[in-house]
């Protein structure tokens, strides 16, 4: 590690948490960006395919919503929900439009923790219950009550919640109790579970079930098209709200929709979402049915939410995606994406299964002999990758699972050029890993 870069990790663990992650056996500082490609403080130049946590949609310093930051900076820079402002109006208008939600209203915040904060106050407040319905390997972010809400273990923190929360099944085909069963069989056996779990497991009055379409931090984990459905038509039964956490998968990141959960033919009371909408900027919200979003009986403002800077930022990115038809870019270069790593599966034993939709690639990695997950394969590649100019995320229960997603205008160069590098870097590991078991 180069002096700078080992400074700098110092003051780190000097000043701040012990349990704020740090990629890398040694982290790196990225100071600037341009397009898909971002560069370290030692000036090393990386092909970026995680964007900040799929965050960075449109990409690094894309000039349309660089110059709309640097307007708004020159005018104002905050003024709070007290007064009224117009890019947030302008931005709330343009989510409720592309939600599809009837009656929508948007509330924003500054995260996507504090989007799905406010989506359990309003499902909670509306249905005056204070249980709730979460999916195993899910993931919600870092507060209280989204702590409570998320089932891995390794990211919950605390058995301690406000809410009284239940589990249901992740829709992962290949694991537990339903794996083998039928397309149909399938789907009915999931309905049937969710009906058993009320029934038995709550006081009846749920206020909501809320779910990544496809999840994130659980390792890109993706169920099978209809299996939401499934779910929402018991959850009407009983009268049950849906929120759909598409924080990261929301825009059109998996190419065929742009929201995730239209390929379950499910239209959800509530959306939260955060990260892209701002391509780096702290924005994050809810939008919904007009009636909860509006059952919040006290006096209440935002501070940060929707102000003027982020507001404006948000807008122009919102509309350069729209005008660039990045939706349609994820759906081709994501085809493209997800062939070349379907390549890699059986031509290395360390690999184990593509999984995502769209720019919202995951590839699981696994002990050659034993075909268990291996976490120490899975980092073993992060840093061969980074070495060779790739940034990557990774994932799961297990933390088995490589999570590759790059900004949405990513090029047909530059994902075969990520192809190629995380090839070498697979065939480092596997055969490191052979060589270990020999």
């Amino acid at each position: 590690m180069s002096d700078i870069h080992a400074q700098l990790l110092a003051r780190h663990r000097a000043v701040l948490p012990s349990w704020l992650a740090l990629y890398y056996d040694e982290p790196i500082e990225l100071v600037s960006g341009s397009g898909r490609r971002v560069t370290d403080a030692e000036g090393n130049t990386y092909l970026d395919f995680f964007g900040g946590i799929l965050t960075t949609m449109t990409g690094y310093a894309v000039p349309e919503v660089v110059d709309a930051i640097r307007e708004q900076a020159g005018k104002m820079l905050h003024t709070s929900t007290l007064y009224l402002i117009r890019p947030m109006i302008e931005l709330a208008e343009q989510i409720a439009s592309l939600s599809h939600i009837p009656g929508a209203k948007v509330f924003f915040g500054s995260s996507g923790t504090e989007a799905n904060e406010a989506a359990l106050l309003f499902a909670t407040q509306a249905r005056r219950s204070n249980q709730v319905l979460a999916v195993r390997n899910s993931y919600h972010g870092r507060s209280f009550a989204a702590m409570g809400i998320t089932g891995i273990r390794g990211w919950s923190a605390s058995s301690l919640s406000p809410l009284a929360i239940s589990y249901v099944h992740h829709g992962d085909r290949s694991a537990g109790p339903f794996a083998g069963l039928s397309d149909e069989a399938y789907l009915q056996a999931i309905g049937a579970d969710v009906r058993e779990v009320i029934e038995t497991t709550t006081a009846g009055d749920v206020a909501c079930f809320i779910t990544e379409p496809i999840q994130g931090v659980g390792g890109f984990l993706t169920p099978s098209d209809g299996f939401f459905k499934a779910i929402k038509n018991v959850l009407d039964d009983y009268g049950i709200l849906f929120v759909s956490d598409e924080v990261q998968t929301g825009w059109g990141r998996t190419g065929e929709h742009f929201w995730a959960i239209e390929a379950h033919d499910v239209v959800p009371d509530m959306i939260t979402f955060a990260k892209g909408l701002g391509n780096g900027l702290a924005i994050g919200g809810v939008v919904g049915r007009g009636e909860l979003v509006d059952c919040v009986p006290a006096n209440s403002i935002s501070t940060f939410g929707g102000n003027p800077l982020a507001a404006a930022g948000a807008l122009a990115n919102l509309r350069y995606l729209l005008d660039h038809d990045l939706q349609g870019n994820a759906r081709t270069q994501g085809a493209r994406l997800h062939a070349g790593l379907t390549e890699l599966v059986g031509k290395y034993a360390v690999v184990g299964e593509v999984r995502g939709k769209g720019l919202m690639a995951g590839l699981t990695l696994v002990e050659p002999a034993t075909r268990v997950p291996s976490g120490a394969a899975a980092a073993m590649v992060l840093n061969e990758a980074k070495a060779h100019g790739l940034l990557i995320g990774k994932g799961g229960i297990a933390g088995n699972a490589l999570r590759i997603a790059p900004p949405l205008s990513v090029t047909a160069e530059e994902v075969d050029q990520a192809l190629e590098i995380l090839a070498a870097a697979i065939d480092a590991t596997d055969r490191s890993m052979a060589s270990a078991a020999s």
